[in-house]
This record gives C-alpha cells, structure tokens and sequence, in this order.
C-alpha cells in the first residue's frame, strides 16, 4: 500500500499531489485498451467486407460500437461509483472484468464465419472494452486533484496514441514479415487474425500494470475532499419532462414513418427510434414511473451541468467527424487512389494496410501532441487550444479530397493526431472539475451519450447522404467529417469556465 502514495484511513482536506510514475501507472492500462480499440476501428469494416458486406451497409452494422457504449457506460459508471471491493476497489473490479471478456472477444473476432456473426462479436467486443474504459475516465477525476487532471488525461492520451500506433500498424507489419494479407473469399486474411491475437495478450497484460500498481481512496477517505459533497436527487419539473417526452416520442414515431411511407434509406429508422425510446424514458422520468438505477440515470442526464451541456454539443461534432473516419477511410482510399471497392481484389487490401499506416500515423502523432497539449493549455487555455487541435484534424480529413498521392495523406493524419489526442483529454479536463466525487462515475458514463448520439446519427446519415448526393463516393463522408470537426473546434470557444 505505501509504495503507491495513496492515503487509505485518515479524510484529507484534498487529494495530494501524485507524482509522474504514478499517473503513469495509473494511465497505464488505457495502452491495452486502446491496442483493442484500435484494432477494431482500423479492421472493422475490412472485416465485414471480406465477410459480404456492401459498403453502404458498413455504417450500420458498426452502430454495434457506439450502441453498447451508450448502454453499457452509464451502467457501469453507475455501479461502479457505489462499488467497493477491499482488494479491488472502486474502480478496478470493471478494470479486470472488461479485460478478461475483450481478451476473449478479440480472440474470437477475426474467426466469425459469417457477417451476422462478426456483427454480433463487435457487440460483445465493444461491449467488453467499455467496462474497462468507463471507470477508466472516472479514475482521474477520483485520484488526481483539480491542478493534475489536464496532465492525467493527457498521459492517457499518450498511452492511447502509443497503443493505438502499433494496433493500427500491425497488420501491415505483420504483411511486411511475410504474413498473408490476401485470403480465399469469405476468410479473415491471416495478418488480420495475428494482430487480433496479439491484442487480447497486450490488453489483459497493459490493463492488469494497472490494477496491481495502483491502489484507491477508499469510500471513508473519498468523504474528506471538498468535492465530495451530498449530491440528494436533484428535483425536475415533472409536467415539462412529461411534455418533452410525449413531443420526442411523436416526432420520433412519425419519422419512422415516414422512413417506412416515403421508401427512405433503412440507416434512418435507428435515428428515428431512437427519438422515440429517449422520448418515451423522459415522459416516463416526468411521470415519476421510473425508478432505481434507470432513474437516477435519467436525472442526472436531466440535470446536468451547464458546462456539461456546452462540451455535449463540442463532443458532438467531434464524434461525427471521427466515425466517418472509422468507417469510410478504407472505402475511400480503395475507391479514390486504387479504382477498386472490391474487398477481394489486390488493391483494396493493399488500401485497408495502408488505411492501417495512416491510423497508425494520427495515432503516432498523438503520442505526441498529448506531451504538447498541458503546455499549450497553459500558454492558451483549454478553450482555444481544443480549436486549434480540432482545426488541425478538420483540414487533415478535407485533405483525403485534395490530395492525388496517398502518400500525403500522411500529413493530413498528423492534424488528426493533434485533434484525436485534444478530443481525449480536454472534454475531460473541463468536464471534471465541474462534477461532484460521489457522481464521477455516472456523469462521465453519460458524458459518453455524447460520443454515441454523433455516431449513432452518423451512421443513420452517411450511408443516405452519400446515395443521395454524392454517388456512394465515400471520399465525400470524410470532407463531411472535416467540417463538422472544424464547426467542433469553433463550439469548443463557447465553453464556459465559470
């Protein structure tokens, strides 16, 4: 217990500083986490190609990942926040729980025999690193004080960049050592399979540092810091949550159908429905019919901070933005540099490595940037520099349209790079100080509603739009992402820090 530096009995009038080896370790475990994350952004949407997936159907069936986020993260945080284990934790017990089931899963992954299958195993994947990510974002709001955090969230954006290049490089490494990245139609080529592989060992060994180098103030110790306030059930106005509700419920049920009267794109019906179910838990919520965890959930969405509401609209477009990406970057490499959307041909393969490279590349570069991001908050504020970072990344995704040599893409990647590793630590930092302890876990699980709701509208949209009006040109779904990113950045100014 003593080598970690963390009180354990006596209150103390505010958590003390930690020093750089134990931010470190207590960061640690988000390199195996983004190592899986980036692994599945990167080879997803190979993956469902190679397994029979059209290009427009790519969008939806992705929406497993931020689906499952938007469930199962309030949930976690929830429980998480009312969890305490006396080896384990608060926040560690999802630690190990989510890294014992993503290991497995992305085992499993690149073995599906089917697309329906594959589909099913990005729920459990997604599903799976979620537990462990959760608690993860609360863990610096619990150990680190008000002046640490930007340098606590930023060391995770190191850890996530150091990951995320080797995961998103690794297959074509892997192709360099003389692994196969072709195979028959229907198979997974084998540097796919390998680098999945290596994934599960370096997630369960980069999140397991974690749980045995870091230890928790536990809940007596926790009650002594100033932001440990009583948090009672905030009150609401019932019969305006009820008329929201009903509102939301309507419109969302008449945009069904008319998704289903006017023969609009099916990606439509999940935006619509999803209206519909939000609209119905709010006039439920107003109704007084909720209770237990789905209504504490509910106020605490309800209720939110004023500076939470401001950062959801930032996180918005800024998710928008990076799920086109995810999605569309290896169809629009394929179709733009190599003529080809054909998932067995040479040179979309040869698009999905490279796709690899440039993910590796904005990955790489946040290493980076996450060193230069304290230092530019401190010169610049966080408000100014979440612009100029997400400024860099929307001119880097216009780019994929301006260049004609893939090779300066790379360039364009870097951009991306300074805004990924702002999206990961500056939302954060604002968003911590303005929470209270007992709450961390919760209030950071919804703040992720804010990643899901873009990507879940992304992908009800991008597929309409690029039928619609640019020729299922998927190049047009990351230009659409650079200046939804850029419209993030200028948002990022209307954050009120008081």
């Amino acid at each position: 217990m003593a080598s970690s530096g963390i009180a354990t009995h006596a209150p103390t009038t505010d958590r003390p500083d930690l020093s750089f080896w134990q931010i470190w370790n207590m960061c640690f475990g988000f390199l195996g986490i983004q190592f899986g994350f980036a692994l599945q952004n990167s080879n997803v949407s190979r993956i469902f190609a190679t397994l029979g997936a059209e290009m427009q159907e790519v969008g939806m069936l992705w929406i497993a990942a931020p689906l499952t986020g938007l469930i199962v993260q309030p949930i976690v945080g929830y429980l998480s926040d009312r969890t305490w284990h006396p080896v384990l934790g608060r926040r560690r017990p999802f630690f190990l729980i989510g890294a014992v089931l993503t290991s497995l899963a992305l085992v499993a992954m690149p073995n599906s025999p089917s697309l329906w299958i594959a589909a099913g195993m990005l729920w459990v994947l997604d599903a799976s690193i979620n537990i462990s990510m959760e608690p993860f974002r609360a863990f610096v709001g619990d150990l680190l004080p008000s002046r640490q955090r930007a340098t606590g969230y930023a060391m995770q954006s190191f850890f996530i960049g150091v990951g995320a290049v080797v995961a998103s490089a690794l297959p074509w490494i892997l192709t360099q050592a003389g692994v196969d990245n072709t195979a028959p139609e229907g198979v997974i080529p084998d540097n796919v399979k390998y680098a999945f592989y290596a994934g599960a060992v370096v997630l369960f060994a980069a999140v397991g540092w974690t749980i045995v180098r870091t230890r928790e103030y536990p809940p007596e110790v926790v009650a002594g810091f100033p932001d440990a306030r009583d948090t009672p059930r905030p009150s609401i106005d019932g019969a305006r949550a009820r008329n929201q509700g009903r509102l939301l419920f309507a419109l969302g049920l008449a945009g069904v159908a008319a998704v289903a009267g006017f023969g609009l794109n099916r990606d439509l019906y999940l935006l619509t429905a999803g209206i519909s179910v939000f609209g119905a838990l709010l006039w439920l919520l107003g109704a007084g019919r909720t209770g237990g965890m789905i209504d504490s959930i509910m106020v605490d969405l309800y209720t939110m901070p004023g500076r939470m509401r401001q950062l959801a609209i930032v996180q918005f477009f800024s998710w928008f933005a990076l799920f086109a990406m995810w999605t569309q970057s290896t169809f629009a490499v394929a179709s733009r540099f190599h003529g080809t959307v054909d998932p067995t041909s040479p040179g979309f393969n040869a698009a999905g490595d490279w796709v690899g490279v440039l993910f590796a590349t904005y990955n790489g570069v946040s290493v980076l940037a996450a060193l230069l991001i304290p230092l530019m908050v401190k010169r610049y504020g966080a408000r100014l520099s979440h612009l100029i970072n997400l400024s860099l990344g929307g001119l880097g995704l216009i780019s994929f349209f301006l260049v004609d040599d893939p090779k300066w893409l790379l360039l364009g990647m870097a951009g991306v790079g300074f805004a990924w590793a702002s999206i990961l630590s500056l939302p954060y930092a604002l968003l911590a100080d303005c929470l209270p302890a007992g709450k961390m876990g919760v209030y950071m699980g919804i703040f992720n509603f804010f990643i899901v709701i873009p990507q879940l509208v992304a992908a009800s949209l991008l597929g309409f739009l690029l039928t619609t009006f640019f020729d299922r040109e998927p190049i047009y779904a990351l230009v659409m992402g650079g200046f939804s990113m850029l419209v993030a950045g200028l948002l990022a100014l209307n954050v009120k820090l008081d």
